[in-house]
């Protein structure tokens, strides 16, 4: 059964937690046509393989974006009768509650998204556009009521920006008509398009709890910069990259010219996340969140059967990237790049450091595995312990003990790209257990 209950934000508001104030790691996964595509057979498959590899949060769509008003579910059923909020369909609930409760008996909370944006913006897409301000607070109270007592999260949006004043008044609408029946138990955010954050819309809503950002499909992504902008924010909010580059996309959708993502773009792009402050991180596949399998059109250039997709490496490297970071109070990190010393261009090598508030450990991720210059003189402690951790493998080589004597350089055992590491230094005299997983 899941353990993790309701979530709340932290005293700081710096990340998530349990309500029993245990810190929450966020480690989604983007199955935005879950609900839609798949039978329960194959949600089980995809749920019990997300869990083994350990994810936390499952973001699925309501109403779909694919066609999803119009093409039934496995099925046969539509999620609305004649396309009218005001009027579910409850044979195709019942199939999105069981994926809701089958998520939940493995451990796993689901980012529910009541519905995709074109069904409100049509910017572009299939719609059609169906919301208006009173049904979505109508249709926000259904799906408010309706999972009041489960283990989720609320994401209002779905890959469109708020326009104008009508887009403002029915995500409104459907956020308000949720926490009036469920009694604001669940945590709410904003999922925007490309390239932008929840903060640039709503960062004044009251109803919302944590924001999120859409960093890109894109080798060139720097997602750590929401970061820094989004930290410096008033009021303070736990930040996440809910949409960053997905493994097997064709980079900057141009498979030709710019070839595909893989692996490392996943990985480092998981890293500097969690290295620039937020409060986790959300991988995604190509072909996973479309379940793209023959006979269904390719979104995107996707060329690779979701079932086989669920083995890409990716998926289980960012998982051992959290139980690394959870070997250690990762939630007290703060971002420091003076930490590094000496050169550090914002290109594709872009190091990114982070101390802990108590001064008694610090991770530095090295993306290509050059040479790196740290400053010892961040912790507090005299004498230091270091690893190297390898986020391919979960491997970890011991650096030993060595005194903090201000400046020291370290180089990993590889180099280039694909050979990033993760320096972890701590304090020796905590005795912190070796990161390997």
């Amino acid at each position: 059964m899941n353990s993790f209950g309701q979530l709340k934000v932290s005293a700081d508001h710096r990340f998530l937690e349990t309500k029993s104030g245990k810190p929450f790691f966020w480690l989604g996964d983007t199955a935005w046509e879950l609900f839609h595509r798949l039978s329960r057979e194959e949600a089980d498959l995809y749920l019990t393989d997300r869990a083994a590899k350990g994810f936390t949060v499952i973001q699925a769509v309501a109403l779909a974006e694919l066609s999803g008003l119009d093409t039934p579910n496995y099925y046969g059923h539509r999620p609305l009768i004649n396309n009218d909020p005001l009027k579910p369909n409850e044979a195709y609930f019942k199939h999105v509650d069981y994926i809701v409760n089958k998520a939940s008996k493995l451990g796993l909370i689901i980012a529910m998204l009541p519905s995709w944006g074109d069904k409100w913006n049509k910017a572009w897409g299939v719609g059609p556009e169906i919301f208006t301000p009173a049904n979505a607070a109508v249709f926000g109270e259904y799906m408010g009521k309706r999972y009041k007592d489960k283990p989720l999260i609320w994401v209002m949006g779905g890959d469109r920006n708020l326009d104008n004043a009508e887009d403002f008044e029915i995500i409104r609408a459907m956020a308000e008509g949720i926490k009036k029946v469920d009694g604001a138990a669940h945590l709410m955010t904003f999922h925007p398009t490309g390239a932008r954050s929840s903060s640039e819309f709503v960062n004044d809503d009251k109803w919302m709890d944590f924001h999120m950002s859409q960093t890109g499909h894109s080798s060139k992504s720097q997602n750590y910069k929401f970061n820094i902008k989004n930290r410096a924010l008033t009021p303070t909010r736990p930040h996440l990259d809910g949409e960053p580059r997905y493994e097997d996309h064709p980079n900057e959708f141009n498979p030709v010219k710019f070839g595909w993502m893989d692996d490392f773009d996943a990985r480092q792009t998981a890293y500097s996340s969690m290295l620039s402050g937020a409060c986790g991180h959300t991988y995604g596949n190509h072909n996973i969140w479309q379940f793209y399998a023959e006979g269904r059109a390719p979104i995107s250039s996707a060329r690779t059967h979701w079932k086989t997709a669920l083995s890409h490496p990716g998926a289980m490297q960012v998982g051992l990237m959290r139980k690394a970071l959870e070997r250690r109070p990762w939630q007290r990190l703060v971002p420091d790049q003076a930490v590094i010393v000496g050169d550090n261009p914002e290109n594709v090598e872009y190091k990114l450091a982070s101390v802990s508030q108590d001064k008694d450990f610090m991770m530095v991720y090295i993306p290509y595995g050059s040479a790196t210059k740290v400053d010892l003189r961040k912790l507090t402690g005299k004498s230091l312990r270091g690893w190297w951790f390898n986020p391919r493998d979960g491997r970890t080589i011991s650096l030993g003990t060595f005194e903090n004597n201000g400046v020291k350089e370290f180089r990993p055992g590889s180099a280039g790209r694909g050979s990033d590491w993760l320096l972890i230094i701590d304090d020796a005299n905590k005795n912190y257990p070796d990161p390997r997983v």
